[in-house]
């Protein structure tokens, strides 16, 4: 295994694995601001030509971080199918990038030979991609999950309807929640962020959200995203949760920041499958990830971003999810710092979240200090649509005003489909158009009509 090379006379050192894949990356000025980017554009080049020449095994053998000593670690070298990765183990990383983009490399292969890779040989390869080969390979590849409900067949793109408010009030809830319905927004989960992270307000979002779903008989599933202790006391509480939700990070530590653990997270998935009323399908689980989170509570180890990304990807898989999306600009220009860098950090994460074979979405996001503005969401969204997205996040008027964010919007996600020729998940097409929101494929006039939901009395039911 090599740590230096030498490019026009000039020889480039790394001092290990860390090293290595850190300089490797596309700029971020979060590895900036912990010490490990690259000094320039020739020390980068250097990296990522010599991070091709390494194999699948030398990544394996010389991890970022070892099993015995971080159980994200443990966890993913437990889910490495052993079969797949010999066949594998010699490759080099430019020799995993040519046959990934090869036109008859299927989705299928894809998913059979990742079945060997651990998540830094993912993230090695993702280094030394361009942004159209993220595209390109990530759109070959269908995740089909169940819940209630279906999503991620091929040519669909599903949406998390997000009603949050800034002080939980039911009413403005359900006022987001009937606005989101009517652009076609929701398939796949009606999800709340809490202000109140308390058993009680979580049974009572969660009943609420219940009861809408029950009373128009919406194909789709809710999910309040409190911490996962709170949602595991509201369900002992009788409270009816599809999804149970929890934010991961890549390390041990970072998970512990979180309040997590890998036997905590494996009592909440039992806890989820032992409530199923015979009507739910396997996937029970949703997480969110994010560029960043890990050197925010000081808990990166010298490891860079992107491969702690693709390290929450891997522990991810240990749980079946029906959802997992990356947040990519929610925490700020101190770890991605204008659009840029969010555009190539969403690609990044979804195609890495894609090899893993996870059913994989993004928070199409920024928040108002980063250099971005909602036009480079847009293009964001576009690129991540024409990527094969599994779902996207949508917020009323692109603007979360409980979490202080900006997101895609209801229309926005209308505007996707139709541009890009998506459809929402097929149940949810069918009652679109029951409900007279859709027909041929299109949104109708009533698209947006949030009032088809008002009670003669005029109160939202």
């Amino acid at each position: 295994m090599k740590l230096s090379i030498t490019l026009r006379n000039t020889t480039y050192s790394f001092t290990s694995t860390k090293d290595l894949f850190a300089k490797a990356n596309e700029e971020k000025s979060g590895d900036r601001l912990a010490g490990l980017a690259a000094a320039n554009y020739q020390e980068r080049i250097a990296a990522k030509y010599l991070l091709s020449e390494w194999t699948l095994a030398d990544i394996r053998e010389h991890p970022v971080l070892p099993a015995e000593h971080d159980e994200v670690s443990a966890v993913i070298e437990q889910g490495i199918d052993p079969v797949a990765y010999e066949q594998w183990a010699g490759k080099t990383i430019a020799e995993l990038r040519e046959w990934l983009i090869h036109p008859e490399t299927t989705g299928r292969d894809i998913l059979q030979a990742s079945r060997g890779f651990t998540s830094e040989i993912i993230a090695a390869v993702t280094k030394i991609m361009s942004n159209l080969d993220l595209i390109h390979v990530a759109n070959k590849i269908e995740v089909i999950t169940t819940c209630r409900t279906s999503i991620g067949h091929r040519g669909t793109l599903s949406s998390r309807l997000q009603p949050n408010h800034p002080s939980d009030d039911v009413q403005g809830i359900l006022a987001s929640i009937y606005e989101g319905l009517s652009f076609g927004s929701g398939d796949a989960v009606v999800g709340i962020n809490p202000v109140t992270d308390t058993p009680l307000k979580t049974k009572q979002l969660l009943q609420k959200t219940h009861e809408v779903i029950q009373k128009w008989n919406i194909p789709t599933q809710n999910c309040v995203l409190a911490h996962i202790t709170t949602q595991m006391k509201a369900i002992e509480a009788g409270a009816p949760a599809d999804l149970l939700f929890q934010s991961l990070a890549g390390t041990q530590t970072g998970n512990e920041s979180f309040g997590i653990s890998t036997a905590l997270m494996d009592e909440a998935y039992a806890m989820a499958q032992a409530t199923s009323d015979g009507k739910i399908g396997p996937h029970r689980m949703y997480f969110e990830t994010g560029q960043g989170s890990e050197l925010s509570a000081a808990a990166h180890h010298g490891v860079d971003q992107l491969t702690l990304e693709s390290r929450c990807y891997g522990y991810a898989k240990r749980w079946t999810p029906f959802l997992v999306n990356s947040v990519v600009g929610f925490i700020g220009p101190e770890y991605l710092y204008d659009h840029k860098q969010v555009l190539r950090a969403g690609l990044e994460d979804h195609f890495m979240g894609k090899l893993h074979g996870l059913p994989m979405g993004v928070d199409v996001c920024y928040t108002n200090h980063m250099v971005a503005d909602q036009n480079d969401m847009e293009n964001l969204g576009l690129l991540l649509t024409a990527a094969g997205v599994q779902f996207l996040i949508a917020v009323p008027m692109g603007d979360d005003c409980m979490l202080n964010y900006q997101s895609l919007s209801y229309h926005d996600i209308a505007a996707l489909r139709q541009t890009m020729g998506k459809q929402p998940a097929p149940e949810f097409v069918g009652w679109l158009e029951a409900m007279g929101l859709m027909r041929d494929g299109k949104m109708t006039d009533r698209a947006g009509d949030w009032r088809i939901f008002l009670s003669e009395g005029g109160a939202l039911r």
